[in-house]
């Protein structure tokens, strides 16, 4: 039995395409599985509320930053303004070896004023930031 190569018995120049199509179609679906897996979003804590049967403790450790309706804002009930946040945070977390800081929002407020203060809290170099709701405050 012989084999019929065409052309009177010369090389075939052609490339064999057919398993660079079979790693390809691995490499794509090895994507597809592993692309919904990846997370997305702003990494965010929430405080803890006290359990009932514990005493509550006084905490100077906790920096909060509420912004109000009107867009004013306070470092733990120190006025504060939008270009002097970053400053005064770099100032307050300087000897400090756990940097957390927890935001809290009105809730008329528009979101973009809270991620702005996240921003400048990041660019500040704050390790985690967590947003206060009313539910968290309610300790439910």
């Amino acid at each position: 039995m012989a084999m019929n190569v065409g052309g009177g018995g010369r090389a075939k120049s052609d490339i064999n395409v057919t398993p660079l199509i079979d790693v390809l179609l691995v490499l794509l679906i090895i994507f597809m599985v592993i692309t919904p897996l990846t997370p997305y979003g702003l990494e965010a804590i929430a405080p803890q509320p006290p359990k009932k049967n514990q005493p509550e403790q006084n905490n100077d450790r906790t920096v909060v930053i509420v912004i109000e309706k009107d867009k004013s804002m306070k470092i733990n009930e120190e006025p504060t303004d939008f270009t002097r946040l970053g400053p005064r945070l770099e100032e307050v977390f300087k000897t400090r070896a756990e940097r957390v800081v927890f935001v809290k929002g009105d809730p008329d407020l528009d979101y973009q004023t809270v991620a702005r203060a996240i921003d400048i809290a990041r660019g500040a170099g704050i390790d985690k930031i967590g947003l206060m709701t009313p539910k968290i405050e309610a300790g439910e």
